[in-house]
C-alpha cells in the first residue's frame, strides 16, 4: 500500500473528528453508537479547537488524495491522563486500511516526534478487548495501570 505521514495543517483539525470516531472500540457482536457520541464532552477533549494549544501535534497518513488515517496527542484530562507533563494519544486508520502497518508507522513517527519535542513519555487509554494493545506493546507502551475494561498504557520517549 502506497501512503506517505505527514503534519496536520492548522485548518485540517476537523479531520480529527472522523478519526475520533473511527478511534472508539466496537466489540464483535456490538452495534457502533451514532456518529453523535463524539459530541460527548468526554470525547470532545480529544479534539475541541485542536491546533490552539503548543501541545497539540497531530500526523495524517495520506493515500493518494486521501486522507486515511491519523495519530495525535495533547495533554488533556482523558482517559489515559498519567499527569500534566504527558500528552494522551489517539490514533485510528479507517478500517480498509488496517493491516498494512500503517498504524504502526504513524505511531513510530509520533513518538519520534514527541521525543524531539522534549517530551518524556506518552499515554494512551485502551480497551482490554481491543486487538491494539499488541500494536502498543510492539511500540514500547507498556500497561501502567487497568480499570475493569480498559488498560492505561505509557510508553517512555
Amino acid at each position: 500500500m502506497d501512503y506517505k505521514i505527514r503534519e496536520l495543517h492548522r485548518d485540517e483539525a476537523h479531520l480529527l473528528d472522523d478519526f475520533l470516531y473511527e478511534a472508539i472500540f466496537i466489540p464483535e457482536g456490538m452495534t457502533a453508537p451514532p456518529r453523535s457520541i463524539i459530541q460527548a464532552s468526554e470525547l470532545q477533549v480529544y479534539v475541541a479547537d485542536f491546533g490552539a494549544r503548543d501541545d497539540d501535534m497531530a500526523l495524517l497518513a495520506e493515500s493518494g488524495d486521501n486522507v486515511i488515517g491519523a495519530v495525535w496527542t495533547r495533554i488533556m484530562d482523558d482517559y489515559g491522563h498519567i499527569d500534566n507533563d504527558t500528552p494522551s494519544l489517539a490514533i485510528s486508520l479507517y478500517k480498509e486500511y488496517r493491516g498494512y502497518g500503517i498504524g504502526t508507522a504513524m505511531l513510530r513517527e509520533m513518538l519520534c516526534l514527541l521525543k524531539q519535542k522534549g517530551y518524556k513519555s506518552v499515554s494512551l487509554s485502551v480497551q482490554k478487548a481491543n486487538y491494539a494493545v499488541k500494536l502498543y506493546q510492539r511500540v514500547g507502551f507498556q500497561i501502567v495501570d487497568e480499570h475493569d475494561e480498559e488498560y492505561i498504557m505509557a510508553c517512555d520517549l
